[in-house]
């Protein structure tokens, strides 16, 4: 995939500013993706999309499928005759500065109910026509996944597995049953994730429309208790009671002594190929409906993955397993064409994952918080690139610059950086974000977080727990003119938007 030399910024959009408690695809975004063109970014990179669950974690989704109810913008609605303004009035207090998800799921999620009880009962009857469409179009996940989502509201979300087993088989006569019995609630879900796709579709056209290309984050993984996994049991290794025999994680890493232990079902590769990675081509091709660029995290489990015994309380006692290699690619390409994908290849990365992504022509990613453990040799420092990856100065894992700097980092890392880049590491967030500019890697990301210079409170996620993660949220008043300006001007001094090869923004200086 060739990428011209460009920049963006990792923004998840539930950190987007605005009431109601969460970031949600209205005027904020609109905004957001105006700031983008204005700084004269061409990527805004996201985490994934999906409905998530018990700890909130975007790689932990109800469906690899469908899309996040949070993230709805209930004043757009409003205004399309969808919901009741009154029902605005009654919004609990929540914070501004994170996300509050369990007060989200008390408020927000009956507002749609509610919505999709008067949408049946004639509201906004000019939109039917559009979300029966909708339906028919996506009627391959949707129908099983707005099942499962009532199914699992009927047991008081527990997890599928737990369900009696007609249902936990899909047993013919016990689905029937279960879709009459269940066909409101049904309903609800597949109008939810209809709102979902228009407000989405409709950011995105606005977005592209000003040359900004989405990159969207597709774990290589699914949830246990999703959809994905209920609706396909054969494809994973289960047992006769459709609980997992073995569960994915990695070994001990930079970010854990123990590994991480993630507890997705694995794939049963062997089943996949015989169809033709038939789910997967499916997967891909809905993802691209979302995003223009896909990051795999966790790509090197397509040539080798960690598989730990389940019932084992850390990742220590894993072992590796090959996995489906070129097969899958060439079917996904023979499928889907060109693919334009960004292959995490983080962590224990051995010379057939290199294969791999370099058979393809993936970019590969550089993580500039790694680069100063050891020495100028280091695959990390910015003079050993190659132009085909994507350099970052941290992801949504990783502390923010500042943070790292000032709590995570060793004296030696430190000390590595000031010598490095002639620095007394006053402004490090900037230090890294102009190394990931000026080097030759064709794309250049950071996370907002490093761009406004925030300290650990801004963080994201830290891997190997379970609390307090993906909560943080821009303040409005944070995204100054200040910070679109020098954005910009490094952007342009470094020639990361390819319309300063036209001349014309570095003789007017950028204006």
């Amino acid at each position: 995939m060739e990428i011209p030399r460009c920049s963006g910024i990792i923004l998840h959009p539930t950190s987007l500013p605005g009431p109601y408690g969460v970031g949600v695809l209205g005027k904020a975004a609109y905004a957001w993706v105006d700031f983008l063109q204005e700084s004269r970014q061409t990527i805004w990179q996201v985490l994934p999309l999906g409905p998530t669950g018990y700890g909130d974690s975007p790689y932990q989704s109800f469906s690899t499928f469908a899309g996040n109810p949070y993230l709805i913008c209930l004043e757009t609605l409003v205004e399309q005759g969808l919901l009741d303004p009154a029902e605005l009035a009654g919004a609990p207090p929540l914070p501004d500065e994170r996300v509050d998800f369990g007060a989200l799921y008390e408020w927000k999620l009956p507002l749609f109910f509610r919505a999709a009880a008067g949408f049946v009962a004639g509201m906004a009857g000019h939109l039917q026509e559009e979300f029966q469409q909708f339906c028919t179009e996506n009627v391959d996940w949707l129908d099983d996944y707005s099942l499962f989502m009532a199914l699992k509201d009927a047991h008081g979300g527990a997890a599928w597995n737990s369900w009696a087993m007609p249902l936990r088989s899909r047993d013919a006569h016990a689905l029937a049953a279960a879709r009459t019995q269940h066909a409101a609630r049904s309903h609800a879900y597949r109008f939810i994730q209809w709102l979902f796709f228009r407000q989405w579709r409709a950011l995105k056209e606005y977005a592209n429309q000003r040359e900004i290309r989405i990159v969207g984050d597709i774990p290589i993984y699914v949830s246990l208790d999703s959809a994905d996994a209920w609706s396909n049991p054969r494809q994973f290794f289960f047992d006769d009671e459709y609980q997992p025999t073995v569960v994915a994680g990695v070994p001990p890493d930079y970010f854990s002594a123990t590994g991480q232990l993630w507890g997705n079902p694995i794939y049963r590769w062997a089943q996949m190929e015989e169809n033709g990675f038939l789910w997967w081509i499916e997967r891909i091709r809905a993802s691209l409906s979302l995003y223009d660029i896909v990051r795999i995290d966790h790509f090197r489990g397509f040539a080798g993955y960690w598989e730990v015994p389940a019932g084992e309380t850390t990742a220590i006692n894993g072992e590796w397993v090959t996995g489906p290699g070129a097969a899958i690619f060439e079917a996904i390409g023979a499928a889907l064409g060109e693919l334009p994908i960004i292959a995490e290849d983080l962590g224990e990365i051995t010379p057939d994952v290199i294969t791999l992504r370099d058979r393809y022509n993936l970019p590969g990613m550089k993580i500039l918080q790694f680069a100063f453990a050891s020495d100028a040799a280091d695959k990390f420092l910015p003079h050993n690139y190659t132009p085909n990856f994507i350099v970052y100065s941290g992801t949504h894992d990783n502390d923010t610059a500042q943070g790292w700097y000032q709590h995570s980092s060793a004296e030696r890392e430190r000390d590595h950086l000031r010598r490095y880049f002639r620095t007394d590491g006053g402004d490090v967030a900037w230090t890294l974000l102009e190394a990931a500019w000026r080097s030759v890697a064709q794309v250049a990301v950071v996370p907002l977080q490093d761009v406004l210079n925030l300290g650990t409170e801004a963080r994201m996620n830290l891997p190997g727990t379970s609390e307090g993660n993906w909560q943080w949220r821009l303040q409005a008043e944070q995204l100054d003119r200040s910070a679109t300006e020098r954005l910009r001007e490094a952007t342009i001094l470094f020639g990361r938007n390819p319309k300063t090869y036209e001349g014309k923004e570095s003789e007017e200086g950028g204006q």
